[in-house]
Order: structure tokens, then C-alpha cells, then sequence
């Protein structure tokens, strides 16, 4: 187990669709770092595309967990900015999530401690808000007054039913696992809406224990499995991408717990595979017909 050293530098951990061409991220830090000029920022990524709420919901759940408590996670993908939609401020698992409520904290706020608050405090604003730019005017603000202390009761009224996407569950039927792709990374790995619990309970019906590392219960998964995408056979479940030759397809679980195809030191989108497109598990060959369908937003 890792201690981690005590620090009183604030961490403030940035996740946005704003790219790195313009100064839109630049702009946030400014505002950031002159309320809490201590604060150590981590840029999770300014990638996500763009207007895509779901692809960042998805990012901040391979993210989150590894931060320390005590952490404040600056989100902003905004398709509405200026409308009627509410800047939240959500605590769950002892760290605190400002973003706007439109279903970009779904991961957070299905946390069982995971109170969200509306942002309404005149200090957790600027003087000025632009209808534009909420990161740097609202959140950017918010965050660095909350890391500062400002108490969270304050932020505002509790929201009692913040908007949760619904993020598409697979289907166990039949011996076989129905799910889709619902992110793709740099590196073209594709990963799908089927996590662990839904492998064992597929291998051991009824039976939905937590993912042990190595030993008794994995085994069963990793040798009884195959899964197809596109007509294409990704194999049994791996460990890891080295388990197959260079430019092979692979199936494994992915460093978030999700079942994830790739193809080793490839790309599996060069496969024709893109979101939206399902995904079958099963002990036996099965049939795979792409499902395209435009990534919700």
C-alpha cells in the first residue's frame, strides 16, 4: 500500500473540450492561480471532443480515482453555456467536482456519498460573467474560492436530482454478453460498456464478486471467453497486449476495468471499428453486426 506524503499544496485536476490552440485553458489557470496561487494543477486532458459531455464523463471515470482525497476536479464541457442549465458543485469520496449539471459528473454523482449543490454564491463568480466562458468566469472561480476553504454548504441550494446521462448497460442472455463501444483513445484501443461484474456474471451466473488481481476466480473469465467485433475474432480475454504478435487483435481488460480490443502495437479503429458498434461475448463463436449510431452529446 502507498502512504502518500502529506502536502498542503491544493490539488486542482482540469478536464475540458478546449483544446490547445486557443487560450481558453490559459485563461482558467490565470484565474485559478491568482485565488489560490499555491494550487499544484494537473491538466487530465483538454481533449475530449468537442460539445461530447458522455466522452467526458467517460475520461473523468478513468481519472478520478487516482487522485488523493482532498482533490478538486475543474470540468468544463459546456454545449449549453449561457442557457438556463446550473453550475453544480458536487462532494463525493472526499473530493469536490465543479462542472456544469448537464450529465458530465454522471460517474460522480452515482457514488452513494455524492451530494451535488447548485453554484449561487456571489463570491464563487466574477464581477462580470461572460455568456461565453463560463470555465474562466464561473467554475475557474468557484474552484479556486473552494480550494481556499470556502465552505461547500455555502455554494448554494442542494440539487436534489442532478441530470445523469444514461450511459447504455450491456445484456447477458443466452450465455452471451451484448454490449457496445463507448470510447476509443489515442492509441486506437476500444473500449466497451462491459466491466468486470458483467464477465463473472456471465462466467458464474449469480455471482458478481469484486475483480481479484491474480488467483481464483479470474481464470475462469480469461480461458472460457471470446469475444467479436465487426466479424472480427479478438480471441479470449489477455492480460496484457504482448500476449499476442505485433499487428494481432486482442481483447483484455483496460486499466479502468473496462473490456477493451485493440490490436498489439496497432490501432483497432485501423479495423474499421468505431463507437457505437457492438460487441458480443461468448463461449463460442457468435455473430457481430456494427450498431452505428451518433455519439451522444
Amino acid at each position: 500500500m502507498i502512504t502518500p506524503r502529506r502536502s498542503r499544496r491544493p490539488i486542482v485536476a482540469l478536464l475540458t473540450d478546449f483544446g490547445s490552440d486557443d487560450t481558453f485553458v490559459g485563461q482558467m489557470k490565470g484565474i485559478l492561480l491568482g485565488i489560490l496561487p499555491e494550487a499544484a494543477i494537473v491538466d487530465l486532458t483538454h481533449q475530449v471532443p468537442a460539445h461530447n459531455v458522455r466522452a467526458g464523463a467517460l475520461a473523468l471515470e478513468t481519472a478520478m480515482d487516482a487522485f488523493p482525497p482532498g482533490t478538486l476536479f475543474l470540468c468544463v464541457v459546456d454545449p449549453g453555456v449561457g442557457s438556463t442549465r446550473l453550475p453544480i458543485v458536487v462532494q463525493a469520496s472526499k473530493n469536490l467536482f465543479v462542472a456544469p449539471d448537464n450529465g458530465l459528473l454522471t460517474p460522480v454523482l452515482r457514488r452513494v456519498d455524492a451530494v451535488a449543490r447548485a453554484i449561487s454564491h456571489p463570491l464563487l463568480r466574477r464581477d462580470r460573467v461572460s455568456a461565453t466562458f463560463h470555465g474562466r468566469d464561473l467554475f475557474a472561480v468557484a474552484a479556486g474560492m473552494l480550494g481556499r476553504g470556502f465552505p461547500f454548504a455555502r455554494a448554494g441550494q442542494v440539487v436534489p436530482t442532478p441530470i445523469l446521462l444514461h450511459l447504455p448497460e450491456p445484456g447477458i442472455s443466452r450465455g452471451e454478453i451484448r454490449g457496445e463501444i463507448v470510447a476509443i483513445d489515442r492509441f486506437g484501443n476500444a473500449a466497451s460498456n462491459i466491466v468486470w461484474s458483467h464477465l463473472q456474471q456471465w462466467a458464474a451466473p449469480g455471482r458478481t464478486p469484486e475483480q481479484p488481481a491474480t488467483g481464483d476466480g479470474i481464470e475462469t473469465v480469461l480461458e472460457n471467453a471470446s469475444v467479436r467485433c465487426l466479424d472480427i475474432d479478438f480471441g479470449p480475454i489477455q492480460r496484457h497486449y504482448a500476449e499476442v504478435a505485433p499487428g494481432e487483435p486482442i481483447a483484455l481488460i483496460n486499466s479502468a476495468g473496462r473490456l477493451e480490443i485493440a490490436v498489439n502495437q496497432g490501432s483497432a479503429t485501423d479495423r474499421g471499428i468505431h463507437i457505437g458498434d457492438a460487441v458480443r461475448v461468448g463461449a463460442a463463436t457468435v455473430a457481430c453486426a456494427a450498431r452505428r449510431r451518433p455519439s451522444p452529446t
